[in-house]
């Protein structure tokens, strides 16, 4: 199976919406946006209005089978040029190897896609080769988070708009890299947007979403950095205040997260601002900031430390090897001893 390349799903779009179809579609994968986005596309484009009634089947994969997911698309269109045959949730369909009988001589008059989430075929099966080679095997792979904010920035401006830095950062924190629910809230953000403004702002996220622009875990980590223990302590004991708005599993998986990238640039061999972006596959220098300013403040050795204390404060938060203790207790103590060992 070929691997998917960045930004495939731009290539496979641009297709469907020049009506260049295939005669099979196979979208998979843990991220279920562009399945979505890339099966809404095919149903769009595919017919006309008139001609949905009679060439246009939706089959479920938990409803139906293989066979009659074959028999469906060796029908012919009546009064169209194309019948368009979709299978969503495809991974409750059992026995999909027996796909390959049809993908032999798939019907050019037929355009079947299947909408297939949270997993994928194994490429070393015959199946997927054949779907390959008769049409569209596309995987849509989940996003790092170090990934979230270009993403953000990049789908903002699709839609005409721009965002700052730090509210993508924001909006990564609250959110995470759950990309049907990002792109639902910035479509949302947009629309409350004052008539001739163009641009996302932090006080804006602050304003419809919740996030505190002045208590996130993105000052979190700026105050880390800069070993600002005044406001570290300020930030924690909010923290633990809004528990449900900021939970501790959250902020410590982006913490780790941080020095784990911290280390990497104390072994960068370029440690320059470009070196680091490079090191950590930023687009953006503003992303580095924190890192620099960290690396004058924590050596590696320090940093390993710290990244060995995330681990015995993930195994204390999980009730391993001591006394059950509060959240906000546990990340109190954990930022004191980053901060002050």
């Amino acid at each position: 199976m070929a691997k998917q390349e960045a930004n495939t799903h731009l290539k496979i779009l641009n297709d469907i919406r020049n009506k260049q179809f295939k005669p099979v579609y196979f979208f998979m994968g843990e991220e279920t946006y562009y399945i979505d986005l890339l099966t809404e596309a095919i149903i769009e484009h595919a017919l006309t209005d008139a001609e949905r009634d009679f060439n246009q089947t939706i089959l479920y994969g938990a409803d139906t089978d293989i066979g009659t997911v074959i028999n469906a698309a060796k029908r012919y269109p009546m009064m169209a040029e194309r019948q368009l045959v979709v299978v969503k949730e495809a991974q409750s369909l059992k026995k999909l190897d027996e796909l390959s009988f049809y993908l032999q001589k798939p019907l050019h008059t037929t355009v079947l896609v299947f909408n297939y989430k949270y997993g994928k075929l194994d490429g070393r099966k015959k199946v997927a080769t054949d779907i390959a080679k008769a049409g569209v095997l596309f995987e849509s792979k989940k996003l790092y988070d170090n990934q979230m904010a270009t993403w953000i920035n990049a789908y903002v401006v699709s839609k005409g708009y721009t965002i700052e830095g730090k509210a993508a950062t924001m909006l990564t924190e609250f959110l995470g890299n759950n990309l049907s629910r990002v792109a639902g809230e910035l479509d949302k953000l947009i629309l409350t947007l004052p008539e001739g403004e163009k641009r996302i702002t932090d006080r804006l996220i602050e304003q419809n979403i919740g996030v505190s622009k002045e208590y996130n875990t993105f000052e979190l980590q700026k105050a880390l950095a800069a070993k600002d223990i005044l406001k570290a302590n300020r930030i924690v004991n909010y923290f633990g205040k809004n528990p449900k708005t900021n939970p501790l599993v959250m902020t410590m998986s982006l913490l780790f997260s941080f020095f784990s990238n911290l280390m990497l640039c104390h072994y960068a061999v370029d440690k320059s601002e470009n070196g680091i972006m490079r090191e950590l596959g930023f687009r953006s220098t503003f992303q580095t900031t924190d890192y620099r300013i960290a690396m004058k403040n924590y050596s590696a050795m320090k940093t390993m430390r710290i990244i060995s204390l995330f681990r015995e404060y993930d195994a204390k938060y999980k009730g391993f090897g001591s006394m059950a203790m509060p959240e906000s207790d546990l990340l109190k103590e954990l930022i004191y001893k980053i901060m002050h060992e």
